[in-house]
């Protein structure tokens, strides 16, 4: 397995980077497949972030999907050991998932997956004024709090199997693909363990 260690705004000793190549080592165990991992060291110079003043990012590159993870601390050595923490739990999960969905391809209906969420009535008592307001393109009915944030990814269809992969090595609880044999958007997400519920969205 090749480590490369780059620095941005900070530099990288000899000492720190054969540290580095001897920690990373064990990710080996997780995934045999790794051919290379790039380590990219860069320091914060804001004096009030002098707590997550140095940020460590990991990158590793196999024959199968590429893993990131990312951490920041004090001091170069705390941020690899939580990024490495980080990326070990992520080849864990990945790896347990294998196990434990090996020969199950069954997927959860629509129906399924919604039965379990909780019913909400969202109609307004007859003494609340309801308020709408504009949140750029959006109109927001009520004072609640709103996140907007807009993102395109290209997609690439894939088998739910290969999108419970993906999900798993990006620690997310969720994931949004094109399935390949449907050919419908649509979510896989992690319920309850080891149990994953799937949406699809039919395209008129």
């Amino acid at each position: 397995m090749e480590v490369v260690v780059t620095g941005r705004h900070c530099e990288v000793s000899d000492r720190f980077r054969e540290h580095v190549s001897e920690k990373l080592s064990r990710l080996e165990k997780h995934d045999h497949r790794i051919m290379r991992v790039q380590v990219e060291v860069g320091l914060e110079k804001n004096p009030r972030q002098h707590d997550r003043s140095t940020k460590v990012e990991l990158t590793a590159f196999s024959k199968g999907p590429v893993i990131r993870a990312e951490a920041a601390a004090e001091d170069k050595m705390g941020a690899l050991d939580l990024a490495l923490d980080k990326m070990q739990a992520q080849m864990r999960r990945a790896a347990d998932r294998r196990r434990v969905h090996k020969g199950r391809n069954a997927h959860v209906g629509v129906g399924e997956a919604l039965a379990s969420l909780p019913e909400v009535d969202d109609a307004p008592a007859d003494d609340e004024a309801v308020v709408e307001r504009k949140v750029g393109p959006i109109t927001v009915t009520g004072d609640g709090p709103l996140v907007v944030r807009e993102k395109s990814h290209s997609a690439v269809a894939m088998t739910l199997d290969q999108a419970l992969y993906e999900m798993e090595l990006v620690g997310h609880d969720f994931y949004l693909f094109v399935d390949k044999e449907s050919e419908r958007p649509s979510v896989v997400y992690r319920r309850r363990g080891y149990d994953y519920g799937v949406i699809s969205l039919e395209v008129d």
